[in-house]
């Protein structure tokens, strides 16, 4: 009897063994999502902050500041890594400044331009193409496979830009009456999307916070010449109230710790997972843009929306299947 009592005893307690780490686990799941919905909360707040200080700060100067001080907040964070990174920079100084100064300056620096005449609705969706543009650069670089769905979903995806763009009007596109600010965030989330494949295929072997301090470094260097030229040539000044609330905005919650815990969240989730949190950024943007800058959603928003979405339905839903998964079928 007592053997048989002992083993139920066992058996009770590896269930209860077993029940704990899968609580934990999906406790520990449940946190790192709630990490990257909190990352992506605050990066939609620098499209907020943005086009709330566009009259009265200049874009490149937001930029440069903004990832000055984020790269000046995560230094001290990397300290342990500094003979790494040491090391990096004097192996591939090129290669780092072109990355870091494509996806963190030159990128920002376009959006900040497009948000002097876009809505912060539109850039929000606009960006959501990132992904897109990153699969079919990755086709050309990489040589990464694409199939016949995800052609056809980056097609779709392309129309609800164009729809955007010209407002749903087709006379709009004929007499290119088009909005200059949408033009350059098309250009910032190109900038982007070419970063993500440049950074796939340079495999920096190093931390991924420390590397991202670099390439915040290298952004440092590539923002500077297009803010001394502001600082020289425009008249909107970066002193006053407006302008010092955004900026400390976008370079520390929506900067240094957006940036910490976006790293996080991909240590926790993997880089698929947590990239794909980045339509929610979509949605906080239209949100917050509503509420503090009385922007409206108008028809041709929605169009747009809906032709993008169902392009990266096909995209991710319907991916084909590499070498790999073929030989196994």
């Amino acid at each position: 009897m007592w053997h048989k009592g002992g083993m139920a005893i066992n058996v009770l307690a590896v269930h209860r063994d077993t029940v704990g780490t899968e609580q934990a686990a999906g406790n520990s799941l449940a946190a790192a999502y709630s990490v990257g919905i909190l990352c992506w909360l605050l990066s939609a707040g620098v499209y907020i902050a943005a086009k709330w200080v566009s009259s009265e700060m200049p874009p490149w100067t937001l930029c440069f500041w903004r990832v000055l001080i984020a790269w000046a907040i995560l230094m001290p964070i990397v300290r342990h890594h500094f003979g790494d990174m040491v090391a990096l920079v004097r192996a591939r100084p090129i290669e780092l400044l072109i990355v870091g100064g494509m996806g963190l300056a030159i990128c920002q620096g376009m959006i900040f331009v497009g948000l002097q005449h876009a809505d912060a609705t539109t850039a929000g969706i606009i960006i959501a193409l990132i992904p897109i543009i990153t699969l079919v650069l990755a086709r050309f670089l990489l040589a990464e496979p694409m199939g016949r769905w995800q052609v056809i979903g980056s097609i779709l995806a392309f129309l609800g830009i164009v729809v955007i763009i010209i407002k749903g009007s087709p006379a709009a596109l004929m007499r290119l009456d088009l909005n200059p600010g949408e033009l350059w965030i098309v250009a910032g989330a190109f900038c982007f999307s070419l970063y993500t494949v440049l950074l796939r295929r340079a495999k920096f072997d190093i931390n991924r916070l420390a590397l991202l301090v670099l390439l915040l470094g290298a952004a440092v260097v590539t923002a500077l010449p297009f803010y001394l030229f502001e600082l020289f040539s425009d008249e909107r000044s970066t002193l006053n109230g407006s302008g010092l609330i955004a900026l400390a905005y976008v370079a520390i919650p929506g900067g240094a710790i957006m940036y910490y815990l976006f790293n996080r969240s991909i240590e926790a989730l993997g880089a698929g997972r947590a990239g794909m949190l980045l339509y929610i950024q979509t949605i906080f943007i239209a949100i917050l843009a509503y509420l503090i800058l009385g922007e409206q959603l108008h028809r041709y928003h929605l169009e747009g929306a809906v032709l993008i979405i169902a392009g990266l339905l096909l995209v991710i839903l319907l991916k084909p299947k590499t070498k790999a998964e073929a030989a196994k079928a």
